[in-house]
């Protein structure tokens, strides 16, 4: 029998398998809210699509199983009727997705597999309706006429998105899309104690666009919010403590005036945001969230010089002189390799990670997003071989392995102000910078 969690208690045998209880909330026509399927099954190669949303919707008189499925560009929307909504169900089912997120008017399901491929499920008592219109208003997770778009100047007075703000508007909606679910799957897998405040720490927060915007997310979704914005810049510090007064929201929400290698806090942190932080400000984000033994961190790169400054002076493997020869390419490829040993390092400290595009590059080219999930897993030999054997036919030295991956290993007693990390390369930044949201 698979173990069910219901409310945050400990889990406990059901009368059917985790997997059933999903699959009959998918079939429940009368009942079925929304399901999310997303992430990708230890083991198993990828599903063809990103993530996969069903819901019921009424065509011409009858119901169907709306069935949408993502790829990195759009979404692929089919209808399914009569007997094919059962096969529909069961082949989703077969995908090897790493989790199911189901809303029913009821109750909210979170299904996870673990590393040894057993079903989990968290089982929540919720109210909610049934919408099953066909030409339904599009569903946001932020609403347009939230006070805090008003005031930051996002959306006009009737609630509408300005059309001049509509970029800043859909970065942070689709970064706290990715938000939620991270946050339920880290609660339902206990990583995140349910029974005290939530701490969330957004560094490099810049104009705090995405503080403010995971404040608000989290509260509403019936959290205990604490939220903490690390930034170095009077200006954009006081101009966000007006808009914090202007919204009551003192009390739960500050600004600290620090780098983000040198801000201290008084508690470990549940959540880690960093959403364009310049550079290697990215990597100090992620070293800071490592440090605190953060269960859950969210960040979104922004420009990646340091590995495309080294790239210059490197003689790449063969055959591979053609991708550093022009800028153009060199700067591409240097993103990508940027990213890529920025999740592996990040593996080796005991991090699940997913590397996903969190927006459409229409509204800003850098919309790769890092999700990490802290499972406190050794890494594995042949994790470690592959990683060295990329930084070493590549030449190059990143700055996340210099904070992460010591030549000694760290000392057992973790203080929560990380210890002084490696020199940047002269001239490289200003330390701790981030242009944020």
């Amino acid at each position: 029998m698979q173990p069910v969690v219901r409310s945050g208690e400990p889990a406990r045998s059901a009368e059917a398998g985790a997997l059933d209880v999903v699959r009959a909330a998918l079939l429940d026509q009368s009942s079925l809210v929304r399901a999310l399927a997303s992430g990708r099954r230890r083991g198993f190669d990828p599903p063809a699509y990103l993530r996969v949303e069903v819901r019921y919707v009424d065509l011409k008189g009858q119901r169907h199983l709306q069935i949408t499925e993502f790829d990195e560009r759009q979404a692929h929307t089919r209808n399914v009727a009569g007997a094919d909504v059962e096969k529909a169900v069961d082949e989703l089912l077969d995908l090897p997705y790493g989790s199911w997120h189901v809303e029913t008017t009821g109750e909210t399901l979170r299904l996870r597999y673990t590393k040894k491929g057993k079903e989990l499920l968290h089982r929540q008592d919720d109210n909610r309706e049934q919408e099953t219109g066909h030409d339904r208003v599009k569903q946001r997770v932020l609403d347009p006429a939230a006070p805090f778009l008003i005031e930051l100047g996002i959306s006009d007075h009737q609630g509408r998105v300005k059309p001049s703000r509509q970029a800043k508007y859909k970065q942070i909606e689709e970064f706290c899309k990715l938000l939620a679910p991270a946050l339920d799957e880290a609660i339902g897998a206990g990583r995140i104690a349910t029974d005290r405040p939530l701490q969330v720490v957004d560094l490099g927060c810049g104009n705090a666009y995405l503080t403010l915007a995971a404040y608000h997310l989290l509260s509403v979704a019936g959290h205990d919010v604490r939220m903490t914005g690390i930034d170095h810049n009077p200006a954009a510090r006081k101009r966000n403590a007006r808009v914090v007064e202007a919204l009551g929201w003192q009390d739960h929400l500050r600004f600290v005036d620090a780098t983000i290698e040198a801000a201290e806090l008084d508690v470990r942190p549940d959540v880690v945001l960093a959403l364009h932080a310049c550079d290697t400000a990215t990597d100090d984000a992620l070293a800071r969230a490592v440090g605190w033994e953060a269960p859950l961190v969210l960040a979104a790169p922004c420009c990646h010089h340091d590995i495309q400054k080294q790239l210059k002076s490197v003689t790449p493997p063969a055959p591979y002189a053609l991708m550093t020869r022009y800028g153009i390419v060199r700067e591409r490829f240097a993103d990508v390799l940027t990213d890529s040993l920025r999740a592996a390092v990040l593996r080796q400290v005991g991090y699940r990670v997913e590397v996903v595009q969190f927006v459409d590059s229409q509204h800003t080219p850098r919309n790769l997003l890092l999700r990490a999930a802290r499972t406190g897993a050794k890494p594995t030999a042949d994790l470690q071989a592959e990683y060295q054997a990329m930084v070493t036919e590549w030449q190059v030295n990143p700055r996340l392995a210099q904070l992460l991956l010591p030549a000694e290993p760290p000392s057992a007693e973790a203080p929560l102000a990380a210890t002084e990390p490696a020199e940047a390369p002269p001239g490289e930044r200003d330390a701790g910078a981030g242009v944020g949201l």
